[in-house]
């Protein structure tokens, strides 16, 4: 991300997502995300490449963290900058439904039932229909 002190920025959005305490009615204490670096590198430049191409952007900055976290502890930041929150806003948007559809993690939750693999949500889905072209 270039300095925030670099002019033509209007507008500065920003996502923090954090692993939640309770998913699918148990208890999580903590969250494992898996994945290959170079394939997780690759899918983060598309998905940056691809809100870049959308939208007028002057920079953009994923930060999505791997290995094992507990409950409440940060997991994703997205930043977006433009010279106007509307850009910034549905770039943001869009960089997290890809996120959430198209990035190679793989999680696994510890709950209070035990631990089990986090399947896919078709509402993760639908979401990022929205942005089909």
């Amino acid at each position: 991300m270039r300095s925030l002190g670099q002019g033509g920025i209007g507008a500065l959005v920003s996502f923090v997502g954090q692993v939640r305490d309770i998913n699918d009615g148990s208890s999580v204490s903590s969250l494992t995300l898996e994945h290959y670096p170079e394939m997780t590198k690759k899918a983060l430049e598309k998905i940056e490449g691809e809100a870049k191409s959308r939208w007028d952007l002057i920079d953009t900055c994923i930060i999505h963290r791997v290995g094992t976290l507990h409950a409440q502890d940060q997991i994703v930041l997205v930043l977006v900058a433009s010279a106007h929150r509307g850009d910034a806003f549905s770039a943001c948007e869009f960089i997290m439904d890809y996120l959430k559809t198209s990035a190679p993690f793989w999680k696994k939750e510890a709950t209070s039932q035990g631990e089990r693999w986090v399947e896919a949500k078709l509402s993760d889905d639908v979401a990022k229909e929205r942005w089909q072209k």
